[in-house]
């Protein structure tokens, strides 16, 4: 993840790269392996999305946008039930009789939200914001998506000066368990 372009647009082919992994989960059988690998693969694609959209997105909404605090609480809000989704996710198996439920919760959360930033938000955003200030924000929210952590933390703190003082050494943290067992690499 790291696309170019400003805010709006790098986050919107985060969201397309997320839905092609459901597509691909919901294509493969029950108990797949694969369908592991692919939900701890959304999982890290979706964790470090959602760190830098806290971080940088949802603070301009709030200062640019108007009635932003109701809008970011509540983005936030769908954050924090998606992480404790994935966290339960986490510790299962694709052959857990949990999984598949678990999953397709996750899905309908994430594809909600994403729904709701693309027809909501980023319009909004984008008509409060000069072209300048979200090309900035979109080289913000790449230079952290690099930093940040690849494993759900329900309780992290995600709002600023907490989240961008911790993510990046929770980051360093996750992406060495990553490394050492093999999670988010495809087969």
């Amino acid at each position: 993840m790291g696309h170019g372009g400003n805010v709006i647009q790098e986050l919107t082919t985060d969201h397309r790269e997320v839905e092609e992994i459901f597509g691909r989960i919901e294509a493969l059988p029950p108990g797949s392996k694969d369908r592991k690998d692919l939900a701890d693969q959304a999982t890290i694609e979706l964790v470090r999305h959602s760190v830098a959209e806290e971080a940088y997105l949802y603070p301009a909404v709030r200062e640019h946008v108007s009635g932003g605090d109701a809008l970011a609480d509540k983005e936030l809000a769908d954050h924090a039930k998606a992480e404790r989704i994935m966290k339960d996710l986490e510790g299962m198996q694709a052959d857990d009789p949990r999984f598949d439920t678990t999953m397709a919760q996750l899905m309908s959360e994430i594809r909600s939200h994403l729904t709701d930033e693309e027809n909501n938000l980023f319009p909004r955003l984008e008509a409060a914001c000069p072209p300048d200030t979200l090309m900035d924000l979109g080289d913000k929210v790449r230079r952290a998506k690099k930093t940040a952590p690849t494993r759900p933390h329900p309780s992290a703190p995600d709002t600023p000066p907490a989240n961008k003082l911790l993510a990046p050494g929770t980051g360093l943290v996750d992406r060495m368990r990553d490394a050492l067992s093999g999670r988010g690499k495809q087969s």
